[in-house]
Order: structure tokens, then C-alpha cells, then sequence
């Protein structure tokens, strides 16, 4: 989002100040179950550039900054320092940061610290409970993939690589893939993973198995059709499904029919799958429910048994697959104001902004389920756009007021206001899906001259 000018800025602290006794800033405790200080001391600890010396950008306040380039995605990097006074006690802070310290101080701090830190968050908050958070008994999670784009240079396009075909055609910026899990009614993400274009979704999504969460359903996109993912997720630990559309072309045979769009199928396990996974059966039996939508019908697959879950239940079930797409609209849209492209120039530091925006992302979110908790109301009834613009000014709030905190006591300063804000419930917009860059047949040449 654009800031507004300085000016502004100091006029709309003034009012918010005035408010004090409505919104507490001030107050450190009502946050600290949230980001604990630990967390905070231990993410840092994994910093590879451990240092005595006394700097302008500490590690603690260059990770408050990643945040802060995930909630200002307009503003140049040292402007977000300089907005947000990051800067050490008694070292310049008056003057403006250069560049190159803001950049040289964020390859101190890395990606891992920021990456330990977001998974943190995942794991104690994704799985708190909330308020018609069960579906039938079930915690209900998705898993999905997004595409980033990086900045075109050199070492991002050798590194992350881009959409070429066998035709050479390839699209005009490097790319890295996003897999997560979230949970649907929190819309917390409980895990992730980020890799280079070139690597599929499925054995990204295999790597945070472990992390769905028993009595479970897990709702996927039907680019995850994955025999040894499928069966691998419900044969570990105890009462965990799952869900996905069905496979156009899927050759396979009715074994038993429930009812009228309800069947038992049986189908076969590829050779490749048997042969990175030589446990797998020759064939496996899944259910399969067909309904009704606007267009046809539409048929899912699923491992939840006929015995407890009818098929009309399955079939509105999967509906909610698209709460994981609005958390990355969230994203994409309200954070990054559509700003696809990250920022970032060096490969760690790209991983370092996404984690960033990641953890970003989760502590908006908590904040948010947690406001909502407070009005007995359920988080998807509070909006995100509106959480995410309020923490954003208060940040600049909170840095006229403290300049010198840091990440721990900065973070422990969010929610205060959060609560008051109108929760309304509103139907879902629906939006047009964005239409993708084309591929091009020539090499790209980042230094071509723009057409006019």
C-alpha cells in the first residue's frame, strides 16, 4: 500500500494518541502469548553473522523491518526503516539510513531466523481452537500452491528459474513456488514450503505431512492427485481424510454404489508410484460423491467414510477448499497490493521476504481471530484488509511513540485496538481471476529497451 505523507502521519498519530484510553499501546501484556520474546531471542540465535559489535540495524530490529517490507510493499526498503526508526539507540537516528547498511544488515540476519519463526507461529497458533472451528468432529485444512515472481537477474534466474517449455519459450520473470497448509476456519498457516519453480507441488506437499493435525479432513486442489500422498496422510496417526476433485480421464472401476451419486471405486497404483514408494498396494478403493453445480456436476474424491459423513455433507465440504485461495488474495492483494514481483535482488533475501510475509501474514491473522474471539464471534466474520491497514498505521504509532523497541516489545503492542473494529458479516466478492503473463518464444533480455 502507499503511505500517506509525513504530514499526515503526524497528524493521524496525534488523533490515535489522543485515544489513548481507548486504544492501549502501551499495554505489553495482552500480546505476549502471541510473539514471546524467546521465540524472538531464539529465532535470532540461528543468525550465521553473530556479532559483538554495537550497529545501527541490530538483528532484533532488522527482523521487526522484514515485517514491516511485508506491510509496506510500495515504500523503498530503508524509506520502511527509516518510518518505522529502527535505528539502535543514539545511532543517527535522525538521519536517514543508507541503502546499502539496510541491505548489508538484512544478509546478516538471513532467511533462516525469520523462516524458524513463521513455523513457530504455525505450530502454536494453527492448531488453537476456536469457535465452530470443527466440521462434524473434524478440524477441516487445505493445502494449495501460489507462484511468486522474483526480480530478473542473473543469479534469481539460474537459482529459482522460470516457466520454459520444451519450445525455449519462457515467461519474463524467474519464479518460486509456495505450498501451504492452512486451517480453513482460522485461515492460520500451519506450515509451508518454498522452492524453485522447476520443483513440483506433490513433493513439497509430502514434506508437512506430519503436521496435519489428528481427527482431521484436508481439502486439496486436484493438481495434488498423488496415490502415495493420499494413502501416506491416512495412515499416519489417527483419523485423518482428505479430499480432492476428481481426475479428468481417471480410469477406474465402481465397486459398490451407496446411493444416487455415491459410490466405492477402485483404481490402480501407477508403476512409478510403487517404485519410489514400493509399500504402496497395486490398487487402492476411494470413495467418490457426485453433485450438482451451476455449470454441470462436479465429483470429489475422498477417504471420509459413508458410515459417518453423507454425501451432501462431502459435497459442501468442499467448498471451503477456497478459503486457502482467499489467504493467498490476502496476500497478493491486501500485503502486496498486487505487487507480485518481490523486491528483493539476492536469493537469501528473497526467502527472507517471503518467510517475512509469511509471518506477517499469521501474526494479522491471529490478531484478527483473536479480536474476533473477543466480540463471540468467529474469525472468519472479522475482515482482513481492514486488521492488516489498522496494524499498519499503528506501527507507525508505536514507532513515534517507542522508537527504541524492539521486535519482542513492538510485537507485543498490536491487538489493542484490533477488537474495536466493526465486525460485519459480508458476503464474499467474487473477483475475476487474474490472467497469467504469456510465455515468449525469444530469449528474455532484461536490458531491452521498453516498447512504446
Amino acid at each position: 500500500m502507499m503511505l500517506p505523507s509525513s504530514d499526515f502521519f503526524m497528524d493521524f498519530q496525534q488523533d490515535l494518541l489522543d485515544l489513548s484510553n481507548l486504544f492501549n499501546f502501551s499495554d505489553v501484556s495482552s500480546f505476549t502469548q502471541n510473539i514471546p520474546i524467546e521465540w524472538v531471542e531464539s529465532a535470532l540465535r540461528l543468525s550465521a553473522s553473530a556479532t559483538i559489535r554495537r550497529r545501527r540495524l541490530p538483528s532484533d530490529q532488522v527482523l521487526w523491518l522484514v515485517l514491516g517490507m511485508a506491510m509496506f510493499r510500495n515504500e523503498p526498503v530503508h524509506e520502511v526503516a527509516r518510518r518505522l526508526n529502527v535505528c539502535a539507540q543514539g545511532l543517527a537516528s535522525d538521519n536517514l539510513l543508507a541503502r546499502s547498511g539496510v541491505t548489508n544488515a538484512r544478509k546478516r540476519l538471513g532467511s533462516e531466523p525469520v523462516e524458524w519463526l513463521f513455523r513457530q507461529t504455525g505450530t502454536h497458533w494453527g492448531h488453537e481452537r476456536y469457535p465452530e472451528d470443527e466440521w462434524n468432529g473434524l478440524r477441516v485444512m487445505a493445502v494449495d500452491g501460489a507462484l511468486f515472481r522474483t526480480q530478473d537477474t542473473p543469479e534469481l534466474r539460474e537459482h529459482f528459474g522460470s516457466g520454459n517449455t520444451s519450445s525455449k519459450r519462457q515467461t519474463p520473470f524467474p519464479m518460486l513456488r509456495l505450498v501451504a497448509l492452512m486451517n480453513v476456519r482460522s485461515h492460520i498457516m500451519i506450515d509451508a514450503q518454498i522452492s524453485p519453480y522447476r520443483r513440483g507441488e506433490i513433493p513439497l506437499a509430502e514434506s508437512f505431512l506430519s503436521s496435519i493435525p489428528d481427527n482431521s479432513v484436508t481439502l486439496f486442489d486436484k493438481g495434488f492427485w498423488s496415490a502415495n500422498l493420499m494413502l501416506t496422510l491416512t495412515q499416519q496417526d489417527v483419523d485423518r481424510h482428505w479430499m480432492i476433485p476428481e481426475r479428468k480421464g481417471l480410469v477406474h472401476e465402481v465397486i459398490k454404489t451407496y446411493s444416487d451419486g455415491d459410490e466405492l471405486i477402485q483404481m490402480k497404483v501407477s508403476p512409478q508410484a510403487r517404485k519410489k514408494n514400493p509399500d504402496l498396494p497395486e490398487t487402492w478403493q476411494v470413495r467418490r460423491v457426485t453433485y450438482q453445480i451451476k455449470s454441470g456436476t462436479k465429483s470429489v474424491m475422498t477417504s471420509l467414510p459413508v458410515e459417518r459423513f453423507s454425501a451432501a455433507q462431502v459435497s459442501e465440504l468442499y467448498k471451503e477448499r477456497w478459503e486457502i485461495e482467499l489467504g493467498f488474495r490476502d496476500i497478493k492483494s491486501a500485503m502486496q497490493n498486487n505487487a507480485i514481483t518481490l523486491r528483493s535482488k539476492k536469493t537469501d533475501l528473497v526467502y527472507q521476504e517471503l518467510w517475512g510475509l509469511l509471518l506477517c501474514y499469521n501474526i494479522i491473522r491471529r490478531e484478527a481471530s483473536m479480536a474476533a474471539v473477543s466480540f463471540d464471534r468467529v474469525p472468519s466474520e472479522i475482515r482482513f484488509k481492514p486488521v492488516c491497514d489498522y496494524i499498519a498505521v499503528q506501527l507507525i504509532v508505536m514507532a513515534a511513540a517507542n522508537p527504541i523497541s524492539g521486535t519482542g516489545r513492538r510485537l507485543s503492542e498490536l491487538r489493542s485496538g484490533i477488537g474495536s473494529l466493526f465486525l460485519e458479516r459480508r458476503p464474499r466478492p467474487t473477483t475475476p481471476r487474474t490472467v497469467k503473463i504469456s510465455k515468449t518464444r525469444y530469449p528474455v533480455d532484461r536490458y531491452a529497451a521498453p516498447l512504446k
